[in-house]
């Protein structure tokens, strides 16, 4: 399957009604990350974007964009949190890997760093890694790209789960855009469901 067929799969089940292309200059990416990224992850960022599924799961930004409030968590902190993590709870010593070779790309609620291992030199060919917060392992691997893990983590696919939250539990799944989601915060909505919140805006310049 192409990554533009796993991007059109994940869109099946979580329109991109409220993604937005990210526009971002992939030569600057890789020039600071040293790597190319994977085509899956490259299709992602020019359908959805960065942003938050159903309020349980943020896509990382791979470079920091400037805004108000709201911003999208960076790549860099999760990639610092991972390979902290990594190094104190034994990652290294029980899969042989540096903790050089993990990149963040996502987070979920329950504290767990969505990431890849980046050992091969084909990105498109990087597994996923789980450094999970409550989960049953403190790290776990799976043999998916980032958009065929999530698509089987949105349709509920695992038998057990590899995060520390229940991601899914069988009702609409909805993406959201950090920006749409900054917007409807300044505007009094909550950013996920675009209600009004008396508590949203409290802080906004």
């Amino acid at each position: 399957m192409t990554e533009n067929a796993r991007i059109k799969a994940l869109e099946q089940i979580m329109p991109a009604t409220h993604g937005a292309d990210e526009d971002i200059d992939w030569p600057a990416v890789e020039a600071v990350w040293g790597t190319r990224f994977p085509a899956d992850f490259v299709a992602f960022m020019g359908r959805f974007g960065a942003g938050s599924i159903n309020g349980e799961a943020s896509i990382l930004l791979p470079l920091p964009k400037p805004g108000l409030q709201w911003d999208p968590a960076g790549m860099a902190e999760e990639t610092d949190n991972a390979r902290q993590t990594w190094e104190a709870e034994g990652g290294r010593s029980a899969f042989d890997v540096d903790p050089e070779s993990i990149i963040a790309w996502g987070v979920t609620g329950g504290s767990d760093i969505l990431c890849w291992l980046t050992s091969d030199p084909d990105p498109d060919r990087w597994p996923v890694l789980v450094c999970g917060r409550h989960t049953a392992d403190s790290f776990a691997v799976y043999p998916y790209g980032m958009a065929e893990f999530l698509y089987r983590l949105c349709s509920d696919e695992f038998d057990v789960s590899p995060v520390s939250i229940t991601f899914w539990d069988g009702g609409h799944l909805s993406f959201v855009h950090w920006r749409k989601a900054q917007r409807r915060w300044q505007e009094g909505r909550n950013p996920e469901t675009g209600e009004p919140d008396p508590y949203a805006g409290e802080f906004a310049d």
